[in-house]
């Protein structure tokens, strides 16, 4: 089950709800004050070990990009 982040109206908490795929678009209620709320979009970013198992972006993420590849295809990119 997906995980959805969500932001109440009155008292500007955010949490998130573990509900179905089916439940995705239904708002929740606020665990503090109870109020209905909407689901926000949430952002993350995307990290893979190398060889020497320092983190890297993976191509195509928030972090990362493919300006400075000549392939035409992100999944041989190894940077």
């Amino acid at each position: 089950m997906p995980i959805y982040e969500y932001v109440c109206p009155k008292c500007d908490v955010t949490f998130e709800r573990l509900r179905p795929l089916s439940q995705a678009q239904q708002p929740a209620d606020c665990p503090k004050c109870h109020k209905i709320s909407r689901r926000k979009m949430s952002t993350f970013a995307c990290f893979t070990a190398s060889t020497g198992g320092v983190p890297k972006t993976i191509a195509g993420t928030s972090g990362g990009s493919c300006s400075s590849c000549s392939s035409g295809n992100c999944g041989t990119c190894a940077s």
